[in-house]
């Protein structure tokens, strides 16, 4: 009947929500959340759904459970142990729905939660669908300011998982009507290279140099560091015999974080929050001070926030400056990723109006804004600017991938700026690579 799940063949109009949350649970799912293809709050999300499925009609978001003790450990392999878990768990969870929902002619697909994903498009987007803005439509949290779900009940300590079906619901869920982050600030202190900023600001380059170093970009810098080394002595001054052996072990058992400190020590969350409000200090003392004084190496971009956060805050951890990994290949993703590298804090005093025109294969006008410490960025030539740079695209890469020197992209032409020439080195200074 109508609103039911089919007994036969074909998929029905509208399947039974309450049902097919009860079939989810079922599979091993901690929570279940349901949105329409349609909806506002995916709308970026849209035709990357409907690219890998395009057949979907609803995406049903679950949530696993991570274990807190375990993520809290000082010893990161404990940690470590409970994400990749737990990734597994999530994956076969969703696995056990589509299967289930093959039973009543419910066509699915299930992304991955988390590897593999699509690398041949690094450093663009590698996802199929991103999961946060999923389950946050889903009603299965809010975002915290450590840029993670945090959920009602469970808190940080989750995976998320979707599913993507063939088949409206008959209820939807919607987004929860308030944030369970407690703006304590908790992260902000625990954050090893000052990724997150006490008023919010989130600098990402430098949650993914350190905390991902031995993923993506980590990796590849670590290649190049040993083609660039002149023998083993070398290499041994730049990569300690325990950082190969990190290494090792990602490639071996998995990809290590090295940190994930901001999810470690969140109290928010039903599950969680009562020995929190029960003794903050004692809190304090138990889950962030261990982290707080770990010794252990911090990877950071020289030049960047990021190192002058770590050496001024954790004296006694051990600075390994590295490369970023964020390279684009297209001057598309050039001008998305700055602001995923922007340095704000080397952006201070500098207030400037940049203009843009990159020729050749590749060709486009840009305006980028630095002003008051933060950034903006728009198509074309916008306001009156204070600097004009016109580059041919190809060399303008090469000399972001370090390939090229802007000297000789000056002697040859292929760099021709109008304006006082400090100012494309303080717009360099701001985008530490």
């Amino acid at each position: 009947m109508a609103g039911a799940a089919p007994q036969g063949g074909g998929a029905p109009s509208a399947v039974d929500s309450h049902w097919l949350r009860e079939l989810a649970l079922e599979a091993g799912a901690e929570d279940v959340g349901f949105v329409s293809i349609d909806r506002e709050e995916i709308a970026e999300e849209r035709p990357h759904i409907l690219e890998a499925f395009p057949r979907t009609r609803t995406l049903i978001s679950i949530v696993t459970r991570l274990n807190p003790d375990n993520v809290r450990s000082s010893q990161r392999s404990i940690g470590n142990l409970e994400f990749h878990r737990n990734y597994e768990h999530v994956n076969h969870v969703a696995a056990e729905i589509v299967r289930r929902l093959a039973r009543h002619g419910i066509r699915a697909v299930n992304p991955s939660a988390a590897f593999p994903m699509e690398m041949d498009e690094y450093p663009g987007r590698i996802w199929v669908v991103a999961l946060k803005p999923v389950a946050v439509a889903a009603g299965l949290g809010q975002m915290g300011i450590h840029r993670s779900v945090i959920h009602p009940k469970f808190g940080s300590f989750i995976n998320l998982g979707v599913v993507l079906i063939d088949a409206d619901v008959t209820t939807q869920t919607r987004p929860i009507d308030f944030n369970p982050c407690l703006s304590c600030k908790l992260c902000v202190a625990a954050c090893p290279v000052g990724a997150i900023a006490p008023d919010g600001y989130f600098n990402f380059g430098a949650c993914f140099t350190h905390n991902y170093r031995e993923f993506m970009g980590g990796f590849t810098d670590w290649v190049e560091t040993i083609a660039e080394s002149r023998d083993a002595r070398a290499l041994r001054s730049k990569v300690s015999d325990a950082e190969q052996s990190s290494m090792w072990q990602s490639l071996s058992f998995g990809a290590n974080y090295k940190a994930a400190y901001c999810i470690a020590v969140c109290p928010a969350g039903e599950d969680v929050i009562g020995p929190y409000n029960a003794d903050r200090a004692a809190f304090a003392r138990e889950v962030l001070d261990p982290l707080v004084q770990k010794k252990e190496p911090l990877y950071v971009v020289a030049g960047s926030d990021a190192e002058d956060y770590a050496r001024r805050r954790f004296p006694h951890k051990a600075i390994r400056l590295v490369g970023g990994g964020l390279r684009p290949r297209t001057i598309d993703g050039f001008l998305q990723g700055l602001s995923l590298v922007f340095q704000r804090g080397k952006a201070k005093g500098l207030e400037a109006i940049y203009h843009f025109t990159f020729t050749g294969t590749q060709s486009r006008k840009a305006t980028v804004v630095v002003r008051n410490r933060q950034l903006a960025i728009s198509d074309g030539h916008v306001g009156k600017a204070d600097i004009a740079v016109v580059t041919e695209s190809k060399s303008w890469l090469a000399f972001v991938y370090k390939e090229r020197s802007l000297a000789s992209m000056l002697l040859t032409g292929r760099l021709r700026i109008k304006g006082p020439p400090k100012l494309l080195l303080a717009f360099g200074r701001c985008f530490a690579t």
